[in-house]
Parts: C-alpha cells; structure tokens; sequence
C-alpha cells in the first residue's frame, strides 16, 4: 500500500505519509496548524503542498470525501479496469507552469483525445464522425466527393486550419454555407445541448449556439493544447504523491462546515478563533447555509458497464448528439492505455437537474445573469472574512478545467506566499 493511499479509507487522518486511525480527534491542537484547506482536489491540493514546502505552513486538509483527488478520483474497479468515478478527466493545458507544476508529481503518458459523434445515418443504420465537425466529418456525413467539395468552398471563404462559429456560417451569403450551419446545429449541438443542459431549443443561450464551431482541417484531435496526457499511474497517486509532505496533514471523512464557524468577520475552527487563511473549495451556499437560496447546477448519473470482450468502441469518447438518453459513453482502457485481455469497462452518462439529495454531486453551475446575482451575494457574505478565499468551480460558481483550477491555485498560493 503506498504511504498516502486514501481510496477505501474512511475517517482517517494522514501527516506526512504516516496513516493512522482518525477518530473524531477531540483534543487535536488546532493552534499547531497555519493554513486550512477545505477539499482535496486539484484546488485545495495545490495550494496546500505550496503552502507547507514554499511557505513552511502548517496545512490541515479537510476532505468531505472518503478520498483526496475531488472528482478526478480514480481506482480499479471490481475487473480490474481503472476507472474515473465521476467520469472522464483528460488532462491538457497551454500553461506550461501547471504542466511543469504537475509534472513533478506524475509522470505523463501520451494521449490526444478524440471524440466521435454516433448518431443515426438516415437509412437504419449509424455513422460517427469527429467532433467538433471537422472536414473529415463532413465528408463522412455528405460523402466524399460532396463533402470534399464543400470542404473546399469553405476554405475558400475562411482559410486552412480555421474554426469557423455557426453563427459566420450563418451570416455567409451562400446558402450551401448556411445549410450547413443548420446541419450542424442540429446534428451535433441542440440535441446533446438539451440533454446536457435540461433546456428546450428557444431556452438555449443563442450566444452559446453562435460560438460552435466548425474546424476547417483534418486534425481529428478535441484539444489542440500544447500539454496533452494521463497520469502514467492514475490520477488519485498524482494527488496521493502532492499531498505526502510533512506539513500537511489531510482528514479524509471529514465535513469541514461541521468545525467551521463564520460570524462577524471571525473564523472559527472547532470553536477556538482560527487566523490563518482558509481555501475553501466546496459549495459557496452551502459554506452559508443556503441563506438566499440554492444556486442552481446541473448533476450527473453513470451507468458502469462490464463486458467480457477486449474493446467496445473505436475511441475514449463516443457522444450520442442526436438520439439516447445518455449523452457520451466512455470506455476508461481506450483513455488509460491500460492493456487487460477480455475485459473492459464503460460508462453512460446522463444529465439531470441537481436537487441536493443525498449522493447527488454539483458538477456545472448554471451561468446565467439571474445565478450570477445569487452568487454575487455568497460572494460578499464571503469578502466579509478576509482570510476566507474561494477557490475552484463550486467556490467560485463558474467552469474551469482542471488545468485553469491548478493555475488559480498556483496564484492564489503566490500571493499568500508574499504576505
């Protein structure tokens, strides 16, 4: 067993590598430590090793979740399959200071992920082709000879290696051009967006449709950042590796908002005044008892699937745009590079409206005018504890990838440093 591994172990406290039982730890001399970080994912993580190395911190890490690594958990499951058990996380960044950053807890390997979409071909049978739509899939969706025709008109109007939004197609005055923003429109985004988002076609943002993109090239890639890859051993002994330092001492099982007191500009830890900052990652309305209401999100439910066969599909991701309830499938070998002959995993997600029940996760907040006011109040209830810093999606209530959560955390830890 490695010295941090947290995966199946519930109320347990780890300092420096060194496991032991936790217990509710009365007695627990909260005087001994100089920062807290609440949640133990790539926000809080990051933030706490530079804390203890660079800044000589005393860390305590409170981590709701009976492991570290917040939804970038990973773990094998009963086949053996190494699975991500709040879905897929692929790692790619244009910052070389995160990918450095990262790099001194993981080694990387090489993955470019692609992603098809499988949708009905019109004649009883499927087709997949690249998304975002690309050249290739516009000649798999029109066929060859008229799909390299249309490519070539295209690049004629916009140029080689160009993503070209719906609403440019749109507004071209051929009408072979706006067809095929139509095409798009409807064969790649408002179906999916619907699933995703829970919204009929005249609710969605006609700002957020303006912005798909069509990709005048060939290369089949989802990303085409610099950095690109897997954790070589997973994502959770990344986060294992990072948070194994002898300031830091992580509680897993814990929820941080039952020792947490905020009142009057005072931060309480256990009862006793705490004067160090605190990174909170968690919900913003939660940390405030919901005091002007729930900010809305949306959730996920996974179907885990294993089959007695070497592979299911051709690429990591498949996404169904048009038809089924789910909106992706998954298949974790084809991510992972993990070779186990006979055997392989899948999972189906589906979207739903996030209700706060137990088991339900807050994975997207709704970003809307109305949301964003909501938050604007927990975020002034917040700026009223001036050690108090929110930090990642939930905390801040918007989208990031895990390469923009390490950046803000390697920022948030640089002025903290400087004090």
């Amino acid at each position: 067993m490695p010295a941090l591994w947290l995966a199946f172990l519930n109320d347990t406290i780890y300092n420096g590598g060194t496991e032991t039982q936790f217990e509710k730890q009365e007695g627990m001399d909260m005087a001994r430590f100089d920062a807290l970080v609440v949640g133990a994912g790539f926000a809080g993580a990051v933030t706490a090793r530079r804390l203890a190395e660079e800044g000589g911190k005393r860390v305590l890490v409170l981590e709701r979740r009976d492991h570290v690594g917040g939804n970038a958990y990973d773990c094998p499951d009963n086949a053996g399959i190494l699975i991500h058990q709040y879905g897929p996380h692929i790692f790619h960044t244009n910052s070389k200071r995160v990918f450095d950053y990262l790099s001194r807890f993981t080694q990387w390997l090489p993955y470019q992920h692609k992603v098809v979409a499988n949708i009905p071909d019109g004649k009883g049978g499927r087709m997949q082709y690249p998304v975002p739509f690309n050249l290739t899939s516009l000649e798999t969706a029109f066929g060859p000879g008229e799909g390299k025709r249309l490519g070539e008109k295209l690049i004629a109007a916009y140029g080689e290696e160009k993503k070209v939004t719906i609403l440019e197609l749109r507004q071209n005055p051929d009408p072979e051009i706006a067809a095929l923003a139509d095409y798009v429109y409807e064969h790649v985004f408002v179906h999916y967006t619907m699933k995703q988002w829970g919204q009929k076609p005249e609710e969605i943002d006609p700002n957020t449709t303006a912005r798909v993109p069509v990709f005048l090239s060939r290369d089949e890639r989802y990303f085409q950042d610099t950095y690109q890859g897997m954790p070589e051993k997973g994502y959770t002994p990344l986060f294992e590796h990072m948070l194994d330092h002898p300031n830091i001492t992580v509680e897993t099982g814990c929820d941080a908002l039952e020792r947490l007191g905020l009142k009057d500009g005072v931060i309480r830890l256990d009862g006793e005044v705490f004067e160090g900052p605190v990174i909170y990652s968690g919900q913003a309305d939660e940390l405030f008892a919901f005091q002007f209401g729930p900010l809305p999100y949306r959730t996920l439910d996974f179907g885990f699937e294993t089959l007695a066969q070497d592979y299911f599909q051709s690429h990591g991701t498949v996404n169904y745009t048009v038809d089924e309830p789910y909106t992706r499938i998954t298949e974790f070998k084809r991510l992972t590079g993990q070779e186990k002959a006979g055997v392989t995993t899948i999972m189906k997600e589906y979207s739903k409206a996030y209700t706060g029940d137990n088991g339900e996760i807050p994975y997207y907040a709704i970003i809307n005018e109305a949301n964003n006011a909501l938050y604007a109040k927990y975020k002034a209830e917040a700026d009223k504890f001036p050690g108090l810093h929110l930090l990642g999606r939930l905390a801040e209530y918007k989208y990031y990838n895990m390469d923009a959560i390490a950046l803000r955390a390697l920022e948030l830890a640089d002025r903290l440093l400087e004090k």
